[in-house]
């Protein structure tokens, strides 16, 4: 990620995530709170890229489903929790330099399940769409 994109990323209101394995591999994450609302965005870049040279379908689901794990563990005050189904329909490609931005709604919090759904979106084009059931598990 190039300093003026981390620097545009910044003066909008955006802050790293502080991230570990797999998901600091294609980082950096980044997250905001907008009107109330959590939003998770990442800026694509050349290693983001499939074979068409466009963004990787697996880099969209990845941001989707950590999206939405974040914001159910914010929204049902519960550190630990499991995808335990998630599907994505993916609507259009996202282009290499693009920004990715998921802003996950929690449809249901039950004692023990969280559903949610989110739009990934590049500018005003929804690229995909996922929603997904996390379980809350007990504290270790």
């Amino acid at each position: 990620m190039t300093k003026s994109a981390a620097a545009k990323m910044t003066s909008d209101g955006w802050d790293i995530v502080d991230t570990s394995g797999f998901l600091h591999l294609i980082g950096p994450l980044w997250q905001r709170v907008l009107d109330g609302a959590h939003e998770y965005a990442i800026v694509t870049e050349d290693k983001h890229h499939n074979r068409r040279g466009l963004v990787q379908g697996g880099v969209i689901m990845t941001l989707a489903d950590r999206s939405c794990g974040m914001t159910a563990r914010y929204a049902a005050g519960k550190e630990h929790m499991a995808t335990v189904q998630f599907d994505t329909h993916f609507v259009e490609a996202g282009k290499i330099g693009e920004t990715l931005v998921s802003r996950p709604h929690v449809v249901r919090i039950t004692r023990s399940l969280v559903f949610i759904t989110t739009e990934v979106t590049a500018a005003s084009r929804v690229i995909a769409m996922a929603s997904g059931v996390f379980k809350i598990l007990k504290s270790e």
